[in-house]
């Protein structure tokens, strides 16, 4: 970690001492008081102050998708968002139990920093954080049966971690139906073990666009997606570690993402909900409108350059692209120059879903890949792979699922429709 990082680290941890050190002489005070009586009264109970939301509305049902050997969870849950919460912290409780509070004392340890530290990066973006996420996050405490603190501090990480990834999007002329089809490599630190939890999550809520997040247990953020209107997602972390402090106090793009897939009904829409929230840290994006517009752009997001510098925006065959003349039409792409754009090519025009999974597979960042996602945005289907043991997502046969036809509710119909 650099000397920046441990400095912003140090003076975190220095204010957590203080507030340990004074806990530890109330503590002295009470054991000498005990040694003088000889007992030790019994913990009082505690009393109840506040009620919960009501769970009754909204539902959650479970179901799976499969490619041969490889299965993965699939969560759909309907309501407000708490009900969501709750419902899929019930849904993924022993997953949840299983992953997240060990996964959290390591990632701390690896950070240098206490969990009630986390909490409270967390508690700070999240005064800038769609009110929607915070709900479904109260939801999932409750119906998973851990602390609320615990899945603030899990939350936080992401935006303290740095981390790489790629992108692409391919539409109309470039693809061989016209269709826009959309890449994401989450490339990360496959010690943290979250591959071993997947989870895909269908959220259909009261209120907003119905949405699919492939995620991990007890995670209710989204690091790429794809909802009914045919909006897909993906981000490319840029902020090397000597960059901290970053800056937390801004919604993280796991967060705006939720909110993206909750509201955004095409990319202009989409566009102007990244625009109206103050940014974090070095980002590039990709954002696809598989129906309405059909069209995807890039975006160069570099919070630390400053208003007049910080970001671009590029569409398809832009001159002024960062990577021109390797430009097409119906095409952009971020993969930090690991070779995507000989096949995006050679194969202009006939482009698929099953050449972009092989693409996908080509430019993942070895030793890292922990998730690789492909959607088709204008059908609502997607394929993806999730890293096993010592097998990367891009070393794993991928799960083709059309989301139109899942029903995990067994009754027989769909559980959602793009009607």
């Amino acid at each position: 970690m650099c000397l920046s990082s441990r400095r912003f680290l140090f003076a975190a941890a220095c204010g957590l001492l203080s507030g340990a050190m004074a806990f530890g002489t109330f503590a002295r005070a009470e054991d000498k008081a005990e040694a003088i009586t000889g007992s030790k009264a019994p913990a009082a109970p505690q009393p109840k102050l506040f009620s919960t939301p009501s769970t009754a509305g909204g539902s959650g049902h479970r179901t799976v998708i499969g490619n041969g050997g490889i299965e993965y969870p699939v969560a759909v849950v309907r309501g407000t968002p708490y009900q969501m919460g709750y419902h899929l912290g019930q849904l993924t409780r022993q997953e949840i139990h299983q992953f997240v509070p060990p996964a959290l004392v390591a990632i701390a340890k690896e950070l240098g920093v206490s969990t009630e530290f986390l909490t409270e990066v967390w508690s700070r973006s999240a005064s800038y954080t769609d009110d929607r996420v915070e709900q479904e996050m109260v939801g999932l405490a409750d119906g998973s049966g851990l602390p609320l603190a615990t899945f603030q501090a899990l939350h936080a990480v992401s935006l303290l971690m740095p981390y790489s990834c790629s992108s692409i999007a391919a539409w109309g002329e470039a693809t061989v139906d016209g269709h826009l089809y959309q890449t994401r490599n989450l490339d990360w630190n496959m010690e943290v073990g979250a591959h071993e939890y997947p989870m895909i999550v269908l959220y259909i809520p009261d209120q907003g666009t119905p949405h699919v997040v492939p995620s991990f247990a007890g995670v209710i953020g989204a690091h790429t997606g794809m909802n009914t209107k045919g909006i897909t997602l993906a981000e490319m972390g840029d902020s090397p570690g000597k960059e901290a402090p970053y800056q937390i106090h801004a919604p993280h793009f796991t967060t705006f993402f939720r909110t993206m897939l909750y509201d955004g009904e095409s990319l202009t829409k989409v566009l102007d909900i990244f625009q109206s929230v103050p940014p974090t840290k070095r980002y590039h994006f990709v954002f696809g409108d598989g129906q309405a517009e059909l069209r995807a752009v890039k975006l160069r997001a570099h919070a630390p350059e400053g208003a007049e510098k910080w970001l671009s925006i590029w569409k398809d065959n832009d001159p002024n692209d960062e990577f021109a003349p390797r430009v097409l039409t119906g095409c952009v792409y971020n993969d930090e120059g690991r070779g995507a754009f000989p096949t995006l090519k050679a194969e202009h025009g006939k482009l698929t879903g099953e050449k972009l999974v092989q693409l996908a597979s080509s430019i993942p960042i070895k030793g890292g890949n922990v998730e690789n996602v492909v959607y088709d945005a204008t059908d609502f289907r997607m394929w993806v792979s999730y890293a096993h043991q010592d097998k990367e997502a891009y070393q794993r046969p991928y799960v083709y699922v059309d989301l139109k036809t899942i029903d995990a509710d067994g009754d027989g119909n769909p559980d959602i429709s793009l009607k």
